[in-house]
């Protein structure tokens, strides 16, 4: 198939896909929400309908210097990347266009800021006639809320247009970013290269109060002095600045958003040709203010990288923001090198809780296995330094302790209440009716507390009691050793829950995410690892190693008909020598929110796991499961350092699943990573084919997987 990889090609995400029709024609932009500066007639006058004499006329000749608008306003921010324009047809009666216009724009409806395309042109060519609609590509695409279309003429005349814009919802949210300036290098015998955000809207002296290159959709290719764009000079893609111009070692920049936000992650495009003294940033630290009339909050997050001198090609760095809110936020790139560059940041977020409050409330869950299964439940006060720069937060803290003492009441009553009914109806379950595992089996408890304590625990809760015993019940009995085992339940009490084998490395997301590449391949499986310090290294071999044991735990999935829906690295556990076993404790974890899609009053969906038949059709089957096994061999060949489709909102993920089903030649595939080898990339690709009876099952893929590591030894 035709392939779009995302590293390599210029209009890969917002550009390509924002590319909706906004509302002028269709009337999602209401009337009310276009003003004009003029009219020369009410039935010329701005408006969405086909109705009157068909597009908007200002009052009179237009002369050349007269500054004549029709303005719209979105209400909320967004990413416009095309406009399109039409004279006065007026089924054919008409005989007014315009030649020309130029476009103002604002963010906030009080600093109006004139577009220019990247080489400076203000002026956009019209019309040349009534009934043709010209379309125009906005390069740089524009990021606002308000737009006006200014009509231009070199001659008096009279000027009527009808406007329609098109682009997507500016989900990032960030409405400005100040920035040091860029630097230049100017070799002997070489051009001179200009690293400097050529496209800023903000002010230009200090760069504060705009957005530019950093937020335009382009990304950097791996040789920083090449550029997608023509006529431009040499680094036009990236912005970068020179170690020696900061004492402190760092490039300090500011983000602000157009309201509070519950931060996910930031994800920043780096050069690394290393060879010309460029690398990625060495650590990043972020501070947030939640909003911008307060201090910065005093604890930072911090995320070191790892450096990579083997492998020059740019690439995207994902920076966990920890859930952390604020309206601003504040972050220091450390250089790793003489130059850093950057291309493009986003961010990811949700909305923020309509009040914060300094102090959270935590449950610890206590479980004891002994005669008796037994629960005890204590509740733990997290005391944080107090923000009282506002009343109302102080009010909204104890609002919110006032309701959070009714919903313990409310829990407890229906504590009560359940266990009435458990008593009457006698609805014991115990572990030996569901589970035969010997008492050998479970861990013992230290006196000491100490490594042997049982660590292994996890918690599910249910609300629905008959979820919950179904769900069990299906996992007592998948007996395999790369599948979570059971240990036992508790449904005697409240909270319900399940006990799993402990797997002391986490999930395989979070291991693999902290590792980096070796200097060379092992010989053996086992020998690619080391721990120096607390960093480790993972080779090629280690990942087929683990691949394997995925693919084998799904092949027995796959053998019981049983299909798993979410599987992912989150959803794999590491024990000890690699060792591999599918779970299913992703979804249920905060760390994996953002790998959720969240449809309103329905469920949450992995949609960027997920075939295109389970996202439009609802289709769930093995061969669903074996796309999303691609995806998390792709996961696993970036080291987890990178979501897939990390360029696309959850709304274009769902757009470019659409593409797939169309089969057009438009669809975006994940990119092949710089570890992945040509065979396993291709394997990847076998499992996103389109046709289901095209992907691979999970013995072929076990058994080409066991090849590899076998050539690989």
């Amino acid at each position: 198939p035709f392939i779009i990889k995302l590293s390599s090609l210029l209009l890969l995400t917002r550009v390509a896909i924002c590319r909706y029709p906004l509302g002028m024609h269709e009337g999602t932009i209401r009337d009310e929400d276009i003003t004009a500066s003029s009219q020369w007639y009410d039935s010329t006058g701005p408006q969405y309908r086909e109705e009157g004499d068909g597009a908007w006329c200002p009052a009179g000749l237009l002369q050349p210097e007269d500054v004549q608008f029709l303005q719209i306003d979105l209400h909320k921010l967004f990413f416009i990347t095309l406009i399109g324009t039409q004279g006065r047809h007026a089924r054919a009666t008409g005989k007014e266009f315009a030649r020309a216009y130029r476009i103002d724009y604002s963010r906030n409806g009080e600093r109006w800021i004139s577009w220019k395309d990247r080489q400076g042109r203000q002026v956009i060519q019209g019309n040349i006639d009534t009934y043709n609609v010209v379309l125009k590509d906005l390069r740089p695409p524009i990021i606002a809320r308000y737009i006006r279309v200014i009509p231009v003429t070199e001659l008096p005349m009279t000027v009527c247009m009808r406007v329609e814009l098109y682009g997507c919802i500016w989900f990032d949210g960030l409405a400005s970013y100040s920035i040091p300036e860029g630097g230049t290098i100017a070799a002997p015998g070489s051009p001179i290269i200009y690293l400097n955000d050529s496209t800023y809207d903000g002010f230009q002296e200090h760069l504060y109060g705009g957005l530019g290159q950093l937020t335009d959709g382009v990304l950097g290719l791996d040789d920083f002095t090449q550029s997608h764009q023509y006529r431009v000079w040499p680094g036009y893609d990236y912005v970068g600045w020179k170690n020696e111009s900061f004492s402190t070692g760092s490039v300090e920049m500011e983000f602000q958003f157009d309201r509070q936000r519950n931060f996910t992650s930031m994800k920043v495009h780096c050069n690394n040709m290393f060879s010309k003294g460029v690398k990625i940033f060495q650590k990043v630290e972020c501070l947030f203010k939640p909003r911008l009339i307060v201090e910065w909050e005093s604890e930072p997050v911090g995320v070191s990288t790892i450096l990579d001198d083997k492998n020059p090609s740019a690439r995207f760095v994902t920076i966990p923001l920890n859930q952390r809110v604020g309206k601003a936020v504040l972050c220091r790139f450390y250089f790793a090198d003489t130059w850093m560059m950057i291309s493009e940041i986003s961010f990811q977020s949700g909305k923020s809780p309509s009040k914060v409050c300094r102090g959270r409330w935590g449950f610890l869950f206590i479980f004891f296995l002994g005669t008796e299964t037994t629960s005890f439940i204590t509740s733990t006060r997290i005391e944080e330094k107090a923000d009282d720069s506002s009343t109302s937060i102080l009010v909204g803290c104890l609002v919110a302790i006032i309701l959070l003492l009714l919903i313990i009441i409310i829990i407890i009553l229906w504590k009560q209440y359940v266990q009435k009914r458990l008593e009457k109806s006698g609805a014991v379950l115990a572990l030996i009716q569901i589970l035969s595992i010997s008492p050998s089996l479970l861990p013992d408890f230290s006196s000491k507390g100490k490594e042997d304590s049982v660590q292994g625990i996890r918690l599910v809760f249910l609300f629905l009691r008959n979820d919950f015993l179904k769900e069990i019940k299906i996992m007592s009995r998948l007996k395999d050793p790369n599948i979570i085992r059971l240990l036992g339940v508790c449904v005697r009490d409240d909270p319900l829950c399940m006990i799993t084998e402990y797997m002391e490395n986490g999930d395989l997301n979070q291991f693999l995410s902290q590792r980096e590449i070796c200097s060379k391949f092992p010989t053996q499986i086992g020998q690619a690892v080391q721990y120096p310090g607390s960093s480790t290294a993972s080779c090629y071999s280690n990942l087929l190693f683990m691949a394997t044991q995925i693919a084998s735990g799904m092949k027995y999935l796959a053998s019981l008909n049983f299909v798993h829906r979410d599987l992912a690295t989150r959803n794999c556990l590491v024990g000890n020598s690699y060792t591999i076993k599918i779970a299913d404790f992703g979804m249920s974890r905060n760390l994996y929110s953002g790998d959720y899609y969240r449809i309103q009053g329905r469920a949450v969906l992995p949609i960027r796991w997920m075939a295109w038949e389970s996202i439009l059709l609802g289709k769930f089957t093995t061969a669903s499961d074996v796309w999303a096994f691609g995806v998390t061999l792709w996961e696993m060949f970036t080291l987890c350092k990178e979501q897939p489709y990390s360029l696309l909102s959850d709304e274009q993920v769902i757009e470019n699943t659409g593409e797939f089903f169309r089969s057009q030649g438009r669809q975006i595939y994940l990119s092949q990573t710089p570890l992945c080898p040509n065979s396993v990339f291709d394997l990847m690709l076998k499992c996103w084919s389109r046709d289901i009876k095209d992907r691979p099952t999970f013995d072929i893929i076990h058994y080409f997987l066991v090849e590899q590591m076998d050539c690989n030894i």
